[in-house]
């Protein structure tokens, strides 16, 4: 017998609804910071939805886990005051969500229900699924404007093939990633599988599915690289990976773990240098990660300076862990440079891969350097480029007065102009990433300026290389689409792995895995 007042029983259900209230205000402030725009409770509409996104046609409900009866059936067995209310409220109240999502159904809109665990424990992966959701209707809107101009026999019950399935994995549909134009899709039979880890905008990505492998998951903080991700791969990959929750999305059982990560230095003062000493930089997620999937191997990259880190300490400190506390075979680190591999930049990385000690590996050769190389006239704008892209004369002469400084101190800094005929240097983040990739571009006939500078568009030719040409300089195929602005461009290409030196490397890897199934296969 349930021995609470009415005024008791009133405040307790109070409390209950407030923590619905509690996670309303998680998801919203997850919202408003991927700017998707919302209503709340609108009445409006069947069952009054805790968000609702009209442009996408999509309804999201907070459920509160003892009001709409979240395993209820073990949790009814567990229940033991004034049964025959709560059962009857709760019952009605799961009932009630399922007619809700019934007749919302046949008005045309998606549905997402999320308990309130999961916001408050996985919020990343709740907004993954509504962005997922988002897309999926833009998906289905431009299939419909589409399919005037395709053949009846091709579209033939395509809406029913998508279902509710699209929003899950776009790229297990090639019909579809054709017609929608995803530049990259998932293999149809995936050779083995990869998590993309800081993945910037997919260098990692499309070598290795140019081998043959799937993404089972990625994972990138910066909302612009997400962007382009998204755009390329039709996949928007999780946030920040030193989240727990971020880490609980992660699959089993995958082959390869690939990450570009920071280079941060350890505090070594004291220590022992191992595995938790690694805490509080990102590579300790990286380990974290490794430790908890064994993945069959790794695949990690850095900046050429982490050999010389902290004087050595920091490669130190991350083979130690690798090698010992985590026990995977690593032969020692090679600094590998991109123009050896078919593109025409001088960029140099340290590539530190790995293997499973019970796969058997004791042995791992680097690929060795292309004999032809290319350079800048491979890679250049064939048609004439927007004069936004050349330099204004104040510019120009602000660039020679400080390369002028440097000299008379004796020091190399300051622009430089690569010939056709020559190669780039290391593309980076920031001004000077540009100034010492300036090229002579004599194309140019209309010297209007198009964007607000001092001075006047110079004469001379000189000009900044383009967005495009930075991406062929990393390797990636014209067909990846270039979505943000100019100044998040440069900086996503800049930050980006060289996809053929990587490619060339992950295809060694591959092999070692193959040459121990084909030996388990023997046995």
């Amino acid at each position: 017998m349930d021995k609470l007042t009415k005024e008791q029983r009133r405040k307790n259900m109070q409390a209950v609804k407030s923590t619905g209230s509690k996670i309303e205000r998680i998801l919203a402030g997850l919202l408003r910071n991927k700017n998707i725009r919302y209503n709340k409770n609108v009445k409006s509409i069947f069952g009054k939805p805790d968000f609702v996104i009209k442009n996408s046609k999509l309804v999201v409900f907070c459920d509160g886990e003892f009001w709409h009866g979240k395993d209820w059936k073990v949790k009814k067995k567990e229940h033991k005051s004034n049964k025959k209310f709560w059962f009857n409220k709760i019952e009605r109240n799961i009932e009630r969500d399922k007619e809700v999502n019934k007749k919302l159904k046949k008005q045309g809109w998606e549905i997402l229900r999320f308990w309130e665990s999961e916001i408050e424990k996985t919020p990343d992966e709740c907004i993954n699924k509504i962005m997922k959701k988002i897309k999926s209707h833009k998906l289905n809107k431009n299939m419909i404007l589409k399919k005037k101009n395709i053949k009846k026999d091709r579209v033939y019950n395509i809406s029913e093939s998508i279902g509710d399935h699209v929003s899950e994995k776009l790229s297990d549909y090639n019909y579809i990633n054709n017609l929608l134009e995803i530049p990259f899709p998932e293999p149809n039979n995936a050779k083995f599988t990869f998590i993309d880890l800081f993945a910037g905008i997919g260098g990692f990505r499309i070598a290795f599915q140019n081998l043959g492998g799937k993404c089972v998951f990625s994972s990138e903080f910066d909302e612009q690289a997400q962007k382009s991700y998204y755009a390329n791969y039709g996949e928007m990959p999780y946030g920040d990976i030193t989240k727990e929750s971020t880490k609980q999305a992660i699959p089993d059982n995958f082959d390869i773990l690939c990450a570009g990560f920071p280079c941060q230095a350890f505090s070594l003062a004291g220590k022992r240098l191992g595995f938790e000493e690694a805490r509080g930089t990102l590579f300790f997620d990286v380990a974290d990660i490794i430790k908890r999937k064994r993945p069959k191997a790794f695949f990690l990259e850095n900046v050429k300076g982490l050999k010389m880190h902290d004087k050595g300490k920091t490669l130190q400190v991350i083979l130690k862990i690798l090698r010992e506390d985590l026990g995977y075979y690593v032969p020692d680190p090679e600094v590998m440079n991109a123009m050896n591999f078919g593109v025409p930049q001088h960029r140099e990385r340290i590539y530190i891969v790995g293997f499973r000690r019970d796969l058997n590996v004791n042995e791992f050769k680097y690929p060795k350097p292309k004999n032809k190389q290319k350079t800048f006239a491979d890679i250049k704008e064939k048609n004439i480029v927007s004069s936004k892209y050349y330099l204004s004369t104040q510019y120009m002469k602000t660039l020679i007065e400080h390369k002028q400084r440097h000299a008379k101190k004796g020091n190399g800094f300051g622009y430089e102009i690569i010939p056709d005929n020559g190669i780039a240097n290391a593309i980076v983040v920031g001004g000077m990433g540009r100034e010492r990739n300036l090229v002579l571009d004599k194309r140019l006939k209309d010297f209007t300026p198009v964007t607000k500078i001092k001075g006047e568009v110079n004469r001379d030719g000189l000009r900044r290389m383009t967005p495009r040409e930075w991406a062929r300089l990393q390797g990636f195929p014209d067909t990846f689409k270039i979505v943000v602005a100019d100044a998040s461009a440069y900086k996503q290409f800049g930050n980006s792995v060289a996809i053929p030196a990587i490619q060339a490397t992950a295809r060694e890897i591959i092999k070692k895995l193959k040459e121990d199934k084909n030996a388990s296969k023997r046995k």
